[in-house]
């Protein structure tokens, strides 16, 4: 997030000579970080419940009886996608406080 926050600093220099307040800016880099956290939650229950699966039909095939089987637990797999929007989340509040405290003469001239 940092890097977005200094890839955009002319973007957010123009939104806030156009009137976007500290509070906007700070959201928009709050909502972004969250949907990265949720998207990377999501990627990785595919993978993770993909793995699980293909571990588990890969040791029953080698052993040649059903010892191993995966169990997915759905509100498990769901409290894990809304922590990983939440740590998203704590993980931009500081770059979006930075952003949202940018001077708008300085951010143009970047």
């Amino acid at each position: 997030m940092f890097t977005s926050v200094l890839e955009r600093t002319k973007d957010i220099g123009v939104m806030k000579a156009v009137g976007a307040k500290n509070k906007d800016i700070m959201m928009i880099f709050l909502i972004e970080a969250g949907l990265f956290g949720l998207i990377g939650g999501v990627v990785g229950a595919v993978i993770g419940i993909g793995a699980a699966l293909g571990v588990s039909a890969m040791a029953n095939r080698a052993l040649g009886v059903e010892l191993l089987a995966a169990e997915i637990s759905y509100p498990l797999l769901i409290g894990a996608v809304v922590f990983s929007f939440f740590i998203g989340v704590l993980s931009g509040i500081t770059p979006a406080r930075r952003a949202s405290r940018l001077n708008v003469v300085e951010a143009l001239r970047k």
